[in-house]
Formats: C-alpha cells, structure tokens, sequence
C-alpha cells in the first residue's frame, strides 16, 4: 500500500521486547491524546456557541435575532410569547429557585386549550404540583386564593386556574422579570447577538 510505512516486527535497535513494547505503548497513548484534542477542537467548531449560563430550553437550532431579544424588554408578555424567551427565561428563574412560577403559568396555558373531557385531570395534576398546601412546586399565593382555586380545581373549568395565573403572572412582572433585564445572562445574550448581527 503507497504511502502507509510498516515498521519490521524484529526491531533488535530497541533493547529487546520489553522496550520495544514499551515505546509502543507510550506512542499509542500519544496518539490518543492527540486524537482526544482533535476531536474536542472539531467538535467546538462544528456545535454553535452559546455564552455560558445561557441555555435554549428546546434543543431544535432556534435562530434568535438582536431585534426578538430586544422586544423581550418591552414586556413580560412580549418575553414569554416567544419559545425561546420562556426558556431563557425559565433558566432564569432555576437560577433564582422560583422556576415553579413558569412552570405554573406554561402549565395554566395548556389548561385553556384543554378538551373538555380531559379538564378533570389536568386540574387535578395542576392543583396537586402548584396550588395545594404541600406541593412540590407550591406558587406564592395567599390562603383565600388557595381555598377559591381549589374549589374551582373540584368542578374544573376552563377559567378555574385564570385567578392565580394572573397573581403568579403579576409576581413575575414585578420581581423577577426586571431582575432578568438586568442579569448578565439577558445582557450577555443581547449584547453577543448585537455584536454578531454588526459583524
């Protein structure tokens, strides 16, 4: 075979088979690291960049652009109508250990679109991760709205979580949603997209 060199099995230079071994051994692992770093440095080019402690909760290739990120500033509402923005978002408030607040909000969304037949055990999924006393992801709302919401959980509607939603909703406009303006995550983010689009 041209341009491939195959070494005699009786290499009498080294001395003896132990240090023929031994050469051997130490040119294999040299290889493999080498082999290890070219693959890692492929692998850096060929996945795209995201700055550190900002994550896309979906892992489809979402294109953001400098102009969606900046109307996320414009509102909570402008935020969380865009995927992407719920998932940064959302990584956010795991940050903060208040994620349950989305969780709760994306979990009231799907309710509404819920078919009737199906309402009963959704809100009762719902009632039992979010609202009642011990739950694993209990939201922040006061004894009366917990009581109300779970009456209307027993005979659900449609509009039966539409109370604490919008409590949950007001919570994050005014605490966490600034705070995720101003974090270096959000800033990070616009800043890099900014750079990329004068590029």
């Amino acid at each position: 075979m041209p341009g491939f060199f195959f070494p005699h099995n009786n290499m009498t230079e080294i001395n003896g088979k132990e240090d023929c071994k031994l050469a051997e051994g130490k040119i294999h692992k040299k290889k493999q690291k080498a082999f290890g770093a070219d693959l890692k440095n492929y692998l850096k080019c060929m996945v795209p960049h995201i700055e550190p402690g900002i994550k896309t909760s979906n892992s489809r290739n979402v294109m953001l652009s400098a102009e969606e990120v900046k109307q996320w500033s414009q509102s909570l509402e402008k935020l969380l109508a865009s995927q992407s923005g719920q998932g940064i978002f959302r990584e956010f408030l795991k940050s903060e250990f208040s994620e349950e607040n989305i969780e709760f909000w994306l979990a009231c969304e799907d309710y509404k679109k819920t078919k009737s037949d199906h309402l009963h055990g959704k809100a009762e999924r719902i009632y039992e991760e979010f609202v009642q006393t011990d739950a694993i992801k209990q939201i922040n709302i006061d004894y009366q709205m917990r009581e109300a919401t779970a009456k209307r959980a027993q005979d659900p509607t449609h509009t039966s979580f539409d109370e604490a939603q919008k409590t949950v909703y007001i919570l994050m406009e005014r605490d966490s949603y600034p705070r995720f303006l101003k974090s270096k995550a959000y800033l990070n983010l616009l800043n890099q997209l900014q750079t990329n689009t004068s590029k």
